[in-house]
């Protein structure tokens, strides 16, 4: 049975915390919790029984403990990632990997000498939708990529939900905006089915729609190895949003929204069909099929099944650790950009993105929490939004 500790207790690291208390996670057991706020650390005494609490998360990487959750603020995910890996524990970091790719590079680096176990939560690649769309595309059935598009802009958030938290929306506690916390997922998903670009313009509104420090509209487009296009456009001050994922290939195309996968598959190349048609306007035979989603469970609770797998039984991670690092790419790249005003060509320039944010967060402080949020159990607000 692996002995887990979760290392931040507020919102998602509580749901973690329910999920493996109650017993969802199979061969897994809760055994310490940790959290600086002692309002927190009350709530868990009541709720979890005949489980350690600590106030420093150094003191509950001294137990006998043979994993850790890290679910801390955004920027201190290397830090105390890197603290458990070298007091020898296995490590599940939450989303995003880091705020910087320098940082996310530098864990990377502790995680591979620790020799330990290092997952990610990008709990959304366990949807069969996005599995299937990695499979058309990787294997060849979409033909060369052309052009693809996202628009994911079912993000909506109220002012409230800025103002619940000192860290939120800000560049010192955040580290961004949209692109930080909301779009992570998808900023993964799009590179994991489509693969990485090459380069990146961006323009990203800071406070278009609510009073915060950091951009809550995204606009990004990129080129792709190849000449490829791409498009990703996110926001929380849309109402009613859309989630439309939209891939077009030599072969075919593919639109993935309302909960289901419709494939365009032609039976010709279509650059073949280009070069050697006789015909202005020739018509290419194609077949179409709808393929539903058919998830069922906690997609977190499968990415924790999947971590205590990869400890116990040696299973390939869905997420590893270690493929955050792509996410955090695209995102520095697009906040480059935007304050550049330029294209962004990968590799990035990390010291210059570091040098960029450093100077902002020290002009935006953390803001004052004005109303409290209440821990959420697991529900749309962490699932796949059609």
């Amino acid at each position: 049975m692996l002995r887990v500790g979760i290392i931040g207790v507020g919102n998602i690291g509580y749901t973690h915390a329910r999920s493996v208390y109650d017993g969802h996670i199979e061969n897994m057991c809760l055994v310490g919790l940790c959290d600086i706020s002692r309002e927190i650390r009350t709530m868990a005494a009541q709720e979890f029984p005949n489980v350690a609490f600590f106030e420093g998360y150094e003191d509950l990487l001294s137990q006998d403990l043979d994993a850790v959750i890290v679910s801390v603020p955004h920027p201190l995910h290397a830090q105390v990632a890197t603290a458990a890996f070298r007091a020898g524990k296995h490590v599940l970091v939450e989303k995003p990997m880091e705020i910087t790719l320098s940082r996310a590079k530098a864990l990377a680096f502790e995680a591979k000498k620790s020799g330990k176990v290092f997952g990610i939560m990008f709990n959304q690649r366990t949807g069969s939708l996005f599995q299937k769309a990695r499979d058309i595309v990787r294997g060849g059935l979409l033909g060369q990529l052309k052009r693809t598009s996202w628009v994911i802009t079912n993000w909506y958030r109220s002012q409230h939900y800025y103002d619940s938290g000192s860290w939120r929306a800000t560049w010192s506690g955040e580290g961004g905006g949209v692109l930080m916390n909301q779009a992570p997922h998808q900023l993964d998903l799009w590179q994991w089915i489509c693969g990485m670009p090459e380069s990146v313009t961006a323009f990203c509104d800071v406070a278009k729609y609510h009073h915060i420090q950091v951009e809550d509209s995204a606009t990004i487009h990129v080129r792709f190895p190849g000449g490829a296009d791409g498009t990703f456009i996110t926001s929380t001050g849309e109402y009613p949003g859309t989630n439309r994922l939209e891939i077009v290939g030599t072969k075919g195309k593919l639109v993935l929204e309302d909960g289901k996968l419709k494939w365009w598959q032609l039976e010709e190349d279509e650059r073949d069909v280009c070069r050697s048609a006789a015909v202005s306007f020739p018509k290419i035979p194609c077949s179409y099929r709808e393929i539903p989603q058919d998830d069922t469970g906690s997609s977190h609770r499968k990415i924790l099944q999947n971590f205590a797998n990869a400890i116990e039984k040696g299973e390939p991670l869905l997420a590893p650790g270690c493929d955050g690092i792509c996410e955090v790419t695209l995102q520095n790249a697009a906040y480059l950009s935007a304050w550049t005003g330029r294209t962004v060509t990968l590799p990035l320039d990390e010291a210059l993105y570091d040098q960029l944010l450093a100077r902002l967060q020290t002009d935006s402080p953390r803001q004052v929490s004005t109303v409290a949020e209440r821990h959420p159990d697991y529900s749309t607000r962490w699932q796949i939004n059609w």
